[in-house]
């Protein structure tokens, strides 16, 4: 894209546009997506409990999500007057920016990815701690004990589940070599079954820890059953208890921003990103054409894997406090230190090398 622009524009500034522009065509269009898995997550819930689910506003209810987007738009952003004002209006800004900031390193196709780095893996990582950062920010400077026991309770439950991620994205990176996105992709081509499928998920190595991301996913999101940050019944309705308009909008579309995000992580890491699950010639392009099918490919994995998390939330009931640590600390931090063992120890016996890497 930069060649577009460096005929009339010097080559800093040609960078530059073409760089905006490639973030527009994902940020956007990501936006969008956030509103309609809105829709989707409702559509599915009232499918599991016998119900019609959204279908006055727009065709089969499909303008749902804009509707009550225009509503909390226009209503008036309160501020309790005991809240820190700078720290209560930034705290939203932060949660619903790492949610998009994140997307750069997420490899779309063979060649679209904003920024192809070395360490995206890293990157990854370290923008989603600092989701943490607005949660706790909103529960502080909200002056008000609930939010603030449930920003508590939110910052011990991040970090739990964060520890075990960690440590399953090193047996990753260890089995595929590198720490890019794109290598990992390509590190599954003809991964198990004699060359065959396109997917760590099916290696006997790797398989508990891609249930054990999936899970530790819907823990970082807040899904249910790990949404004890809003457990009504305790904290009235978590650490945004006092948030109202836009405000509140921005948590709220923070949330699904990241539940996005981990099904593109799943996708990318598990399940072979934007390669075909066969690793026949034929499903990598349309039939006749030149056209890749990546694009298509992955947003099939992420559409499996957010049903996946939608039907944990309809049908599985809120853990205690408890036993949601037990599972992080206890069960899935041994666990996950395990497979790192084991994986680093087939590998070394082995040396074994990606065949698609």
């Amino acid at each position: 894209m930069i060649s577009w622009f460096t005929p009339a524009l010097p080559y800093g500034w040609a960078y530059f546009i073409a760089t905006i522009i490639d973030i527009l065509v994902i940020a956007l269009p990501v936006m969008l997506a956030v509103a309609m898995i809105i829709y989707v997550d409702r559509k599915i819930w009232a499918a599991m409990a016998l119900r019609r689910g959204p279908n006055v506003v727009g065709p089969f209810g499909l303008l749902q999500s804009f509707a009550d987007g225009a509503k909390v738009f226009l209503q008036e952003t309160i501020i309790p007057a005991a809240a820190n004002r700078g720290l209560f209006l930034i705290a939203p800004i932060i949660t619903f920016t790492v949610a998009l900031v994140a997307w750069a390193v997420i490899p779309f196709s063979s060649f679209s990815v904003v920024a192809n780095i070395n360490v995206g893996l890293l990157y990854i990582l370290a923008v989603s701690s600092l989701g943490v950062y607005g949660v706790i920010l909103a529960g502080w400077a909200s002056n008000s004990k609930y939010p603030f026991y449930s920003a508590i309770r939110a910052a011990a439950q991040m970090v739990s589940y964060e520890v075990a991620i960690g440590f399953v994205l090193i047996s990753v990176v260890m089995w595929a070599g590198s720490f890019n996105l794109q290598d990992i992709v390509l590190a599954q081509k003809g991964e198990v079954l004699f060359g065959w499928i396109n997917a760590n998920i099916f290696n006997p190595l790797l398989f508990p820890m891609g249930i054990v991301f999936l899970i530790s996913s819907m823990a970082e999101t807040s899904r249910t059953p790990f949404d004890l940050t809003e457990a009504e019944s305790e904290l009235v309705a978590g650490y945004q208890t006092e948030y109202s308009s836009m405000a509140f909008a921005l948590y709220w579309l923070g949330e699904y921003g990241n539940v996005i995000l981990m099904c593109a992580l799943n996708a990318t890491l598990f399940w072979g990103g934007w390669l075909p699950p066969l690793n026949v010639s034929w499903l990598y392009v349309i039939p006749g054409t030149h056209i890749g099918l990546g694009l298509f490919w992955l947003l099939a994995k992420m559409a499996v894997c957010f049903f996946v998390f939608s039907w944990v939330k309809a049908t599985l009931p809120r853990y205690r406090y408890d036993q949601l640590m037990r599972l992080g600390w206890k069960i899935f931090l041994p666990l996950s230190l395990l497979f790192v063992f084991l994986v680093s120890g087939w590998l070394m016996l082995t040396r074994y090398h990606p065949i698609g890497a």
